[in-house]
């Protein structure tokens, strides 16, 4: 039995390839077992596949499909890493498959042709790569590689988005890169308390988050809170008002409005430069000419 070690240049764990008689086995530490569909009309192709995967070490065949539309079905239920998929199927090709997967979830395809006609196709429609039949050794082992390199990008930028909406959801201010997530003080990503207001009402004051307030009116000095389907009703100037609210969330958008600019549904332009806005409930509000530069804040 002849040993050797095989260290690949996309992949950090060593592969330790051996050789006894017609058999090999390959073994790897550490590797990411990719959960893998076969799916083909002809039994014979799919078993011969079967065959030729059942000793790359992480690559898992948990099922197979004979048409699209068992392909489908199971790509649905078992979610796998890669498919290897053949274009040339009775009823729904290889091609109609894809274009019937959700884009985002998608996995990896390989498509499985006899024509290299359909290669330039099969990148259209999001294949990675695509094998040409009989299946070469050394050309299923390349476009594994190109897969393992791909998966791990893939999984990068997921985990990386996820990383920026927890730290956006931590901070409660949108973190779009990890350059801002860098130049933040640890402080900042402390979990914030939502910011309440005190409505004071002879001797009852009721505290209502700012976060549940929808829009405010201004009745002379007296200010109309809704928040929750409920009016509040409050004494106090509008600029009184205007310094105790969180102005990342609640905004004045004309002399007797302020809005929550997180509950704006719509927004139609008007005469002379005015604006309506349509909030989650339907009430509708006016943004004035006089506040016009707040329109950023809700494209």
């Amino acid at each position: 039995m002849i040993a050797a070690t095989v260290r690949s240049a996309k992949l950090c764990t060593p592969v330790i390839v051996l050789n006894h008689g017609n058999n090999k086995i390959l073994a790897a530490s550490k590797q990411k077992v990719l959960t893998t569909l076969i799916v083909d009309d002809e039994s014979l192709a799919r078993r011969g596949l079967k065959h030729r995967l059942k000793d790359i070490a992480d690559i898992e065949v948990i099922g197979e499909a004979r048409n699209g539309r068992e392909a489908l079905q199971l790509i649905a239920e078992k979610k796998p890493d890669l498919v290897f998929l053949d274009i040339q199927m009775p009823g729904i090709s290889g091609f109609e498959v894809v274009r019937q997967l959700d884009v985002k979830t998608m996995p990896i395809i390989l498509f499985l042709t006899a024509y290299d006609e359909y290669a330039v196709q099969a990148f259209e429609v999001n294949a990675l790569d695509y094998i040409l039949k009989p299946i070469d050794e050394e050309r299923l082992h390349q476009v594994l590689e190109k897969v393992r390199t791909n998966l791990n990008q893939k999984r990068a930028l997921k985990h990386k988005r996820l990383l920026l909406k927890m730290a956006s959801d931590i901070s409660g201010e949108t973190i779009s890169s990890f350059s801002e997530l860098e130049n933040k003080d640890p402080d900042e990503l402390i979990r914030k308390e939502p910011s309440r207001l005190a409505i004071r009402d002879g001797g009852k004051t009721t505290w209502v988050n700012q976060d549940d307030i929808e829009w405010i009116d201004a009745a002379g000095d007296y200010m109309c809170v809704q928040a929750c389907g409920v009016t509040h009703i409050m004494r106090k100037t509008m600029k009184e008002l205007e310094r105790e609210l969180d102005d990342k969330i609640l905004q004045r958008i004309h002399r007797s409005t302020i809005v929550n600019v997180t509950m704006v549904r719509e927004m139609e332009s008007h005469i002379n430069g005015e604006y309506f806005l349509t909030l989650d409930s339907g009430h509708r509000v006016k943004l004035s000419r006089t506040y016009k530069e707040k329109l950023k804040l809700f494209k």
